[in-house]
C-alpha cells in the first residue's frame, strides 16, 4: 500500500499469528514467520501486504502482485503464484473485511481529534448529565441536562448531545454532530455533521399558508448500526423513527420522520426516504434511490440506484427503473426504449437526407 501518515502500517503479524486471529487456513506452513502490515489490491500488492482475490476475472492483476499474502478460496488457490502465501477462507471478502480491521483499528471509526480520555475542560457537561467511566468529551462538545453516555464512548469536539438523549456503551460520535430526541444502543459509530432528531417535514397548508404540525416523537437507533457524514435522521412527529440493528447507512442519505428500517439493511449514498416508509429487513438499496412516503420494501428486496419508488414493494426481489418495477421488466423496457429511439433517429436521418 501506499505509505500513509493518516492510517500507518500496522507494527507487524506474523503469517501464523494473523491467520490464527482470523480463523484462516495457511496452506503453507513453510510461510508461517513472514510478517504482515497492511492491505491493498491486488494490483499493486508489495511485501507485508495483504490482498484478496474473489473471481477469475481478476488473474491477470497477480502478474504484478507482490503482496506477502493473498486471501481467496479453495477453488482459487492454484491461480496464486508461488511467491505468495496462500490464506484460505470460504468467504474471503468478510476475511478481507476484518484483515483491514485487524491491520487498521484506528480507521474503523471516526478519528480522535483530541487523543486522551476524559472529559475536556475546553467541553460543557451540564451537571445533571450522567457519563458512566471511561468516556471521553472532546474540546467544544456539549452534552445537556439528564443526558446518559455509557462506558467507552468517544465524544468527538463540536458535537450537541441533547437533554435526556441516551447514548449506550462504545459508541463513537463523530465531530459537529448533533443527536437530539433519540435514544442510540452500543457500538454505533455516527460520522461527522450527522443530525439527528431534529423536527421532521411536517405542514398543514391552510388560507394563509403553510401551518406547521408538531414534531414530538423520537429516534430509536439500535446496536451497531453506523451512520456515514451528512447524513440527516429526522424524529418522529408523534411515533418514533427506527433504525434497526446492523443497518450501515452512507454519507448524505435523508431519512424522514416516522420511517422505520429493518435490521442489517445497507443504504448508499444520496438516499431519500420519505416519512413513514416502512423498510424491512436485510434490505439492500443504491445510491440516490428515492422513495415515496408511506410505501413498505420487504425483507431482503434489492434495489437498484437511481430508482424511484412510489408503490409498495414485495420481499425477495430486485427493483429499478422509474416508477420502480422487477429488474427483468426494467431492462426488458430499457431494451426496448434504446432500440425505439435508435429507429427514430434513424428515420429523421433519412428524412433530412
Amino acid at each position: 500500500m501506499i505509505p500513509s501518515e493518516f492510517f500507518p502500517p500496522h507494527k507487524g503479524l506474523r503469517l501464523a499469528e494473523f491467520a490464527a486471529s482470523l480463523d484462516l487456513h495457511l496452506a503453507d506452513s513453510a510461510a508461517a514467520t513472514k510478517v504482515v502490515r497492511s492491505v491493498s489490491p491486488i494490483h499493486r500488492g508489495v511485501e507485508g501486504d495483504v490482498s484478496y482475490i474473489l473471481s477469475r476475472k481478476n488473474r491477470a492483476e497477480l502478474d504484478t502482485c507482490r503482496a506477502s499474502a493473498i486471501i481467496c478460496t479453495e477453488e482459487m488457490a492454484p491461480l496464486i503464484p508461488g511467491h505468495i502465501a496462500v490464506l484460505l477462507s470460504k468467504n474471503p471478502h468478510v476475511a478481507f473485511a476484518r484483515a483491514g480491521a485487524l491491520l487498521h483499528p484506528a480507521a474503523m471509526k471516526p478519528a480522535e481529534y483530541v487523543p486522551g480520555a476524559g472529559v475536556s475542560p475546553l467541553a460543557v457537561v451540564h451537571p445533571g448529565a450522567k457519563l458512566e467511566e471511561d468516556v471521553s468529551v472532546e474540546p467544544y462538545a456539549v452534552i445537556g441536562e439528564n443526558a446518559s453516555i455509557g462506558a467507552g464512548t468517544r465524544i468527538s469536539t463540536g458535537a450537541i448531545i441533547g437533554p435526556h438523549v441516551k447514548i449506550g456503551r462504545n459508541c463513537s460520535i463523530g465531530a459537529q454532530v448533533s443527536i437530539l430526541c433519540s435514544y442510540i444502543g452500543n457500538d454505533v459509530i455516527v460520522h461527522n455533521g450527522v443530525r439527528i432528531g431534529q423536527d421532521g417535514f411536517g405542514y398543514a397548508p391552510g388560507p394563509a399558508g403553510f401551518e406547521k404540525i408538531v414534531q414530538i416523537g423520537r429516534v430509536i437507533i439500535q446496536d451497531k448500526v453506523e451512520i456515514g457524514a451528512n447524513t440527516t435522521v429526522d424524529r418522529g412527529a408523534m411515533d418514533d423513527t427506527i433504525i434497526g440493528e446492523g443497518t450501515k447507512i452512507d454519507n448524505s442519505v435523508m431519512i424522514g420522520h416516522n420511517v422505520q428500517i429493518g435490521r442489517h439493511c445497507g443504504i448508499v449514498a444520496g438516499v431519500g426516504i420519505a416519512g413513514s416508509t416502512r423498510i424491512g429487513n436485510g434490505v439492500l438499496i443504491g445510491g440516490k434511490v428515492g422513495i415515496a412516503g408511506h410505501v413498505s420494501i420487504g425483507d431482503g428486496a434489492q434495489v437498484a440506484g437511481m430508482t424511484g419508488v412510489a408503490t409498495d414493494l414485495p420481499a425477495g426481489g430486485k427493483y429499478g427503473g422509474i416508477p420502480a418495477r422487477p429488474m427483468k421488466d426494467f431492462l426488458r423496457d430499457s431494451v426496448e426504449l434504446m432500440a425505439k429511439s435508435e429507429l427514430n433517429r434513424r428515420k429523421r436521418k433519412k428524412a433530412h437526407e
